[in-house]
């Protein structure tokens, strides 16, 4: 893949996806010591970054395509049910039980058909993987396809035409589509840029899989990041790759230091959004991050968020993920 990919997704995007702003985030610039600023992907119609690459995979069907399936953690699921609502064609989106009902409820809500499949995203790809065998429709992955990456990687060039003299970059990381596209575009344009990848420090399959030099499955466990679960494949052609030879580093956030980020985001910022965008802002909390020679930003990547746990997280009450219990704590700065 290459810069050009992710230049035409921009063309065929254009005028459906948003193109979003580019904030100052003060209260994290007083940590960060430099400007830190915040990429707000909560914006797009569908409140998350994922309808780029939707609308881009969807722009290159095969001629005759009727309809399309995908597997999702949520996002993904709601971007290929908005762009094809718009195109008329059907769209039937396989999920694991894990996914929290507010986002199997808002892709229905777009006109899809969700299949609940197992609980882990590799269980609902099989299913979706059946359907395109089966049904005769088309498969988009939510990360492994050269179309969804190259729309994911606008926010890539949105970023570096904002603020061009960034110095690192914090993306959420989980099946890679997002942290592909973004670092294929910014090390394009700026080589010497940084870009890291975050993610919750279980169930991590991107990194799991760097670590060991090959996709490897992970158990998937419950978590506020939920949209950063699932596998990445065992056949993973293209994100594992680019990920692997463009991302700087990884760093991993416990559930407790995305808790405490939810907060600060919401408290420090006002904005509401789901566990998966705030892993940047949580390293930076923590003290996980390097220490940065120039402006950061991370991506707020959507507002989908089950409102019942956001607003336990806010008001310091308890949260229970499965088996595990995460501790309430009031916000202080």
């Amino acid at each position: 893949m290459h810069l050009n990919d992710i230049l035409a997704a921009a063309r065929a995007i254009a005028g459906t996806a948003t193109r979003t702003p580019l904030v100052p985030a003060p209260a994290f610039t007083a940590r960060a010591g430099q400007p830190f600023l915040l990429k707000l992907e909560t914006t797009q119609p569908i409140g998350a970054f994922k309808l780029r690459g939707a609308l881009n995979a969807l722009a290159h069907l095969p001629p005759g395509t009727t309809g399309v399936t995908c597997c999702s953690t949520g996002n993904h699921g709601r971007g290929v049910a908005y762009a094809a609502r718009a195109r008329g064609l059907k769209a039937v989106v396989c999920m694991s039980a894990l996914v929290p009902a507010t986002k199997v409820e808002g892709i229905r809500a777009l006109g899809a058909d969700v299949r609940i499949t197992g609980r882990s995203q590799d269980e609902a790809h099989a299913e979706s993987r059946r359907l395109a065998a089966e049904d005769g429709l088309f498969e988009i992955s939510p990360f492994d396809d050269p179309h969804v990456i190259a729309g994911q990687g606008t926010i890539g060039l949105e970023l570096l035409e904002d603020a061009p003299d960034l110095d690192t970059l914090l993306v959420p990381l989980s099946g890679g589509g997002l942290a592909a596209g973004v670092a294929l575009a910014a090390k394009a344009i700026n080589p010497a840029i940084r870009v890291i990848g975050l993610s919750m420090d279980r169930g991590a399959a991107m990194h799991a899989s760097i670590r060991a030099g090959h996709p490897v499955e992970v158990e998937e466990v419950e978590s506020l990041a939920d949209s950063l679960g699932g596998g990445i494949g065992l056949d993973n052609r293209l994100s594992f790759s680019l990920c692997r030879d463009l991302l700087d580093d990884i760093v991993l956030v416990s559930e407790e230091e995305i808790y405490r980020a939810m907060q600060a985001l919401y408290f420090e910022e006002r904005l509401v959004a789901e566990g998966a965008c705030v892993v940047g802002i949580a390293a930076l909390i923590a003290g996980k991050l390097p220490t940065p020679k120039g402006p950061l930003a991370t991506v707020i990547t959507g507002r989908n968020v089950d409102m019942e746990i956001f607003t336990r997280v806010v008001t310091g009450k308890v949260v229970r993920l499965g088996d595990r219990r995460i501790e309430g704590r009031a916000y202080a700065a």
